[in-house]
């Protein structure tokens, strides 16, 4: 073999061993990349191809017990820009302008955003019917005038809506700018209300630049579950009525709270942390608020040193100060407003406490019909002197008279009979110990003298009466249910059933019994106990005439001086159910720091309680049965004389009971007041008018309050309005407290003025 043949043969095998290793090491990478790489890098050419835009769902509605709407999603729109159709700057400058112009926008942020290569910029959420006509508009102008058919587009919005607005905010809560809910129902469930969010895939060109909408792939949304509350609308209507107005009339410092709970079933009715705030408007605060923050950040200001004086301060240092120190404030003030006070507060419940102290000794058998227990004024307990409101004392009474006295010294001898250890096996009983689990965000513990439930003698003894330790209002209207339905604790709870967006239940949240603390035997007594009670005990002015109402008020001393002034702190509360012989439905309404002067709940909340029950027991259509004594009070109903000449109404009027008056120089009655079909006192005005000018006359609403019952119907008579009597009125030393509207005001003759009556109250 010759030299070149040699040489040719090691060149093939160079060149076939260099075509092994290239081919070997392309292949190899291949492999690499299509078996151990390939699932992650198609994944990045995805990702690098197409951007993926989220569309939201249209958040499921809040619904009442009733089918009212009381939280729903309207149709809002987004503005969305596509700048990569803009051919001129006098293009982008015209439609930066002209957004700018119709959505409040800032134009060189917007000219910012014409300038992106892309399809897709979201210029505004959530814009309303009015600015959508103008981009409307807009586009149309765009079209004509430059031909740019697409570059502003409209895509569907949602926005949250709540059509009476501050009604139940505490329990409905409200969501964010995002849709996501923030507080009570929308935040407990907003994994429900939520839905599944759609999607707009769009493909993106080499250089990475949105292609046009005609290359989107849109993925729909899945609206949310909508939610059936047990909440009332009337009932809660009704209970915030009467609970704002407690707070005017008691000048109450701290807000109120009133529980309306279905006692077999631990349904809310109705719950109202008052006063609340505007769900459509949840982070401005009152002018009130307002004001109060100003001077607790001028006082910050003092205290500190920080004194505005051009020689030594620095302004803009100042300001800035100034500005953290308000906005502390401010953050302080919305938490408090939004706050729901019958679940996040604790509080001293006071006298209220007794129907569960009573209960546990009558289950315990510690007390019989021959036990007697004394009261000298005060009661003395290893050098503490615990009095009674009556320092004159008791003297020797039953277990039942000690209720209706709410008389603290024989409460306390009764707690020693029901002994430490018993005290604390019922008081986790009752749920006292626990939270209730209510389906609602930011539920309290209890506060309670040692977390294992020992007791010392003076422990007990004020635990007794309500005293020193701390619950949730929550905690206490399920307890007193547990009084009333036969002993069976229940678990509270604010939805009724969860709905599909088709409207088919999903779910249905049933009754949940925990367990019976007490036999039906006891909880038939106490009814009884506290049914007497508000007859004629303690709990008589949250009597309501024709119903049986079983009840018992509270007085409890707050250990801090919330309000500044110097004095003492209490809570007025008032516990009751009705009816009391087969009871639906219990209440519990109590004002933090009131600052009227009387602060006993006997004065304060027992009016509200029987005026709010006086509304909603015929609402629930419970029947009444009047008393004799009680008969002359009830309202009865207007008729129609609307139409007929004033002769032949004149004498209708009079035949049904009611005195006349006529307005006006016509033949013929044209309107009426009161209405046709709404109450009115028996003998009551009807006014009958009969041309259009009479029907501008006004009286003026007199004074009613501390005046009797056949005062307020002389004087009422005099003005020329009619007077509706709730409350206690029956009771000896019953006079006016409030009435529904204001004395002063200008109304209509023949106006019906709600007038509620009361006894003085005592120290409970």
């Amino acid at each position: 073999m010759g030299a070149n043949q040699r040489l040719r043969k090691r060149t093939v095998w160079l060149l076939i061993i260099i075509l092994a290793f290239g081919f070997g090491a392309v292949i190899a990478r291949l492999a690499y990349l299509q078996l151990i790489k390939g699932e992650e890098l198609q994944r990045m050419a995805v990702e690098q191809q197409l951007t993926d835009t989220k569309v939201n769902a249209k958040r499921g509605t809040i619904y009442d017990s009733k089918g009212k709407i009381l939280a729903q999603s309207a149709s809002v729109w987004r503005v969305v820009l596509a700048p990569a159709y803009f051919q001129t700057d006098e293009q982008r400058e015209y439609v930066a302008s002209r957004l700018s112009e119709i959505l409040s926008l800032d134009k060189a942020k917007l000219l910012e955003d014409t300038k992106e290569n892309t399809y897709y910029v979201s210029v505004k959420r959530q814009i309303e019917s009015e600015e959508k006509d103008k981009i409307l508009e807009l586009q149309s102008e765009l079209s004509e005038k430059y031909q740019l058919a697409n570059v502003v587009s409209l895509l569907d919005d949602y926005k949250r809506y709540y059509p009476y607005s501050e009604l139940a905010s505490s329990v409905i809560g409200f969501t964010g700018d995002d849709g996501q809910g923030l507080s009570g129902i929308e935040f407990q469930y907003d994994s429900n209300l939520t839905g599944t969010p759609g999607r707009i895939v769009s493909a993106q060109n080499a250089i990475n630049t949105d292609m046009p909408f005609g290359y989107n792939q849109n993925i729909g949304a899945e609206d949310g579950h909508s939610i059936v509350l047990t909440i009332d609308e009337t009932v809660q209507s009704i209970v915030e009525k009467y609970m704002t107005q407690g707070i005017i009339d008691n000048n109450v410092y701290n807000r109120g709270v009133c529980i309306a709970m279905d006692v077999n079933t631990g349904e809310i009715l109705a719950m109202a942390s008052v006063n609340g705030y505007d769900l459509n408007d949840p982070f401005t605060l009152s002018a009130e608020e307002k004001d109060k923050i100003k001077d607790i950040t001028d006082e910050y200001l003092m205290k500190n040193g920080y004194v505005e004086d051009p020689s030594t301060t620095d302004k803009k240092e100042l300001e800035k100060i100034r500005e953290t120190a308000k906005s502390e404030a401010e953050s302080i003030a919305l938490s408090k407003m939004w706050r729901n006070k019958a679940i996040s507060d604790t509080y001293y419940p006071g006298s209220v406490f007794k129907m569960i102290t009573l209960s546990m000794a009558l289950q315990e058998k510690v007390v019989n019909k021959d036990s007697r227990f004394f009261c000298s004024g005060a009661f003395n307990l290893y050098e503490k002197t615990i009095h009674c409101h009556d320092i004159a004392g008791h003297g020797s009474q039953t277990y039942q008279e000690s209720l209706w006295h709410s008389c603290n010294p024989a409460f306390i001898q009764i707690g020693q009979l029901v002994g430490e250890e018993k005290f604390w096996d019922y008081y986790q009983a009752f749920g006292f110990s626990e939270k209730t689990g209510i389906d609602l965000p930011g539920e309290s513990d209890d506060i309670f003298f040692s977390e294992d439930g020992s007791l010392g003698p003076v422990d007990l003894a004020v635990a007794s009466f309500g005293q020193n330790f701390s619950i949730t209002p929550i905690q206490m209207i399920t307890a007193c249910s547990a009084v009333a339905n036969g002993g069976y604790l229940v678990q509270p709870h604010v939805v009724k059933q969860i709905l599909d967006s088709e409207g088919n239940v999903v779910s249905t949240i049933s009754t949940d019994t925990k367990r019976q603390v007490i036999s039906n035997e006891v909880s038939k007594e106490m009814c009884g106990i506290l049914e007497e009670n508000a007859i004629s005990g303690s709990g008589s002015n949250g009597y309501v005439a024709g119903y049986r109402i079983a009840g018992k008020t509270g007085t409890s001393e707050k250990l801090n001086d919330s309000n500044g002034d110097g004095v003492d702190d209490y809570i007025a509360s008032y516990c009751g159910f009705a009816p009391a012989d087969e009871p639906k439905i219990a209440m519990l309404v109590f004002y933090d720091t009131p600052l009227s002067g009387n602060y006993y709940g006997s004065a304060v909340s027992a009016p509200v309680f029987a005026n709010i029950m006086a509304e909603v027991l015929p609402y629930l259509e419970i029947d009444a049965q009047y008393k004799d004594d009680e008969i002359e009070n009830v309202d009865v109903t207007a008729g129609a004389y609307t139409g007929m000449n004033v002769s032949d109404a004149s004498a209708q009027v009079e035949a049904d009971g009611f005195n006349v008056m006529i307005k006006g120089e016509g033949d013929t009655v044209l309107a009426q007041n009161p209405v046709t079909g709404s109450t009115i006192p028996k003998g009551g005005t009807i006014v009958l008018y009969t041309d259009e000018n009479s029907a501008n006359d006004k009286v003026t609403v007199p004074n009613f309050i501390g005046y009797s019952v056949s005062d307020c119907n002389y004087i009422a008579a005099s003005y020329g309005v009619n007077v509706s009597v709730t409350g206690t009125v029956s009771a000896s030393g019953a006079a006016a407290k409030t009435q529904s509207i204001a004395e002063g005001k200008e109304v209509s003759p023949g106006t019906v003025i709600t007038v509620t009556f009361s006894t003085g109250g005592i120290n409970d």
